[in-house]
């Protein structure tokens, strides 16, 4: 592979994994703004070197705050672009908005405006994405201010009541929308609150002085599954109980976060129900993929670093749990080593140093076909042991590659603007939802060096049409 072509793989791949790992918020090692600042010198670099592979990116697993930054850098930049390459990127921006909860697009609507972005194909995508809404009516009171917004900005043509309930709310006497008339009579009746979103309604509640856990027992029916778990913590406060968790249906990462947040003596209470749930939904992530990867051996970091910060609370260690039962759906033979839990691995809990070189030593002993690692990458018991185990590995006892040794890192090092890596020719890919895991593996390759620039521009181009095909096909 020409040097060039080298660097250009691993620049992309690089700004894949940061898209995918990073969210711009406090890590265990770095700050906020050290965060904000790397990932937005990254995708200012990539935008310009590389814009048709920047754009490509909305195709694969970037998580919703960089799908959202790649939206408004290429609409801002469109002057920049290519017809062919507009042409493109028009779709490309239309299907991820489809595909991106409605808080997240309009913050980037928020965004365009504060930059003056308002050219006619933005006032399109915004056009029509708001039309597609399925509820405009729903939208004008959860997302009053920011729909408002879009409406000014991109001079859009607003249904029936809609656009009075925006502007002039006070002026009728009574909305013919059920919805509107029971946002219009919150403000002054009690009882109407409840036929509203919680975000809404908990903001008249406080107006009106409604007590905390009256207001969680009236409104539980209208909770979203992301507001469940979010509430969980306070309605156990209040002791109440109609905001319990739907196991059954909650993503598999979700339901890692939600178990590890529970005291240890309530997770054993309540093992059985949770086993089975996260077994289950580990199986709805797998699936054809089910018992197919044959004999896989995980690696998995529980040491204190996996508590990561204030902000994501447990979050490394609750990918480790779900990459855990993910991989045994997905394999023939599984075995998950924990770096100091030993049992149940529904009791782990974040302790002591990273030390992934004893541990890996003990997982190739198995000889599996793959080996699996979910780190940070910080090895530090002692220093540098796991990358010269891996070295060791693959020149003297594993030349040909019979064992397939990919890290999974759920961490943003802002200092180095990837994911750490463990060991040179070791894969590594940076991972937000274990759920993601059996396709972060495609990319796996492309992070070695083993595979081509070319290759990846195919691989990616592969991608794109295969998103737009079955975002289309939806829509």
């Amino acid at each position: 592979m020409w040097r060039a072509d080298r660097v250009a793989c691993e620049d992309v791949v690089m700004f894949v994994n940061a898209a995918i790992a990073s969210t711009a918020q406090r890590e265990f090692r770095s700050g906020a703004a050290a965060q904000r600042l790397s990932l937005g010198f990254l995708h200012e670099y990539v935008l310009g070197n590389y814009r048709d592979l920047y754009a490509a990116t909305l195709a694969l697993e970037v998580n919703h705050l960089n799908a959202a930054m790649v939206v408004t850098n290429l609409l801002r930049t469109a002057r920049e672009a290519s017809d062919q390459q507009r042409a493109v990127e028009g779709r490309l921006i239309a299907a991820r908005l489809r595909s991106l909860p409605p808080q997240r697009v309009y913050g980037v609507l928020r965004e365009l405006r504060r930059l003056g972005v308002n050219n006619r194909r933005t006032r399109v995508i915004v056009r029509d994405w708001v039309a597609a809404r399925p509820d405009p009516a729903f939208d004008a009171i959860k997302y009053r201010r920011s729909l408002s917004i879009a409406a000014r900005h991109a001079h859009l043509r607003l249904p029936g009541e809609v656009g009075t309930v925006l502007f002039d709310w006070r002026r009728p006497k009574r909305y013919e929308t059920p919805i509107l008339e029971a946002w219009r009579r919150a403000h002054y009746e009690h009882r109407a609150l409840y036929e509203l979103p919680h975000t809404v309604a908990e903001g008249l509640a406080a107006q009106h002085g409604i007590d905390r856990a009256r207001f969680l027992s009236g409104i539980a029916p209208k909770l979203t599954d992301g507001e469940r778990p979010r509430l969980q913590g306070t309605a156990v406060r209040h002791k109440v109980e109609a905001v319990a968790m739907d196991l059954a249906t909650a993503p598999l990462t979700r339901l890692a976060i939600y178990a590890l947040s529970l005291p240890r003596p309530e997770r054993v209470r309540c093992r059985d129900e949770l086993i089975g749930a996260l077994q289950a939904a580990a199986r709805r992530a797998a699936r054809r993929q089910a018992g197919t990867w044959g004999r896989v051996v995980a690696v998995l970091d529980d040491s204190y670093s996996a508590a990561g910060s204030g902000v994501k609370r447990r979050r490394p260690l609750a990918v480790a749990l779900a990459t855990h039962y993910l991989l045994e759906a997905l394999a023939a033979d599984y075995t998950g080593l924990w770096l100091h839990h030993r049992g149940d691995p529904l009791l782990v809990h974040p302790i002591g140093a990273t030390g992934l070189g004893v541990r890996i030593v003990d997982a190739l002993e198995r000889r599996p076909d793959r080996l699996v690692i979910v780190s940070d990458g910080w090895d530090n018991d002692p220093p540098g042991q796991a990358a010269e185990v891996l070295r060791v590995w693959r020149t003297r006892l594993d030349p040909d590659q019979a064992t397939s040794v990919v890290h999974l890192n759920p961490v943003y090092d802002a200092d180095t603007f990837d994911v750490r890596r463990l060991a040179a020719g070791v894969a590594t890919v940076g991972v937000r939802d274990a759920e993601d895991a059996a396709a972060l593996v495609e990319l796996a390759r492309f992070a070695t060096g083993s595979a081509g620039f070319d290759e990846l521009r195919r691989h990616l181009a592969d991608r794109v049409e295969r998103f737009l095909n079955a975002e289309e096909a939806v829509s």
